[in-house]
């Protein structure tokens, strides 16, 4: 192997565990992050089909 390269090599592998460590930690908060998204978007629109059924009632019409 080229000297160049093996130097290389020796100061990238022993730091890829921290690289792989970095990515999951920020899959994983991309995940929840997006988890806690949709639970809240899901209960506004259960907030939402009350209110409607609050204003229009259950025939369709207004008051």
């Amino acid at each position: 192997m080229n000297e160049i390269l093996a130097d290389i090599y020796s100061t990238i592998l022993p730091s890829a565990p921290f690289v792989i460590a970095a990515y999951a930690l920020v899959w994983v908060g991309l995940l929840v992050y997006v988890a806690i998204a949709i639970r809240g978007l899901k209960a506004t629109e259960r907030q939402i089909a009350v209110l409607e059924e609050a204003v229009f009632g259950q025939d369709g019409t207004r008051g």
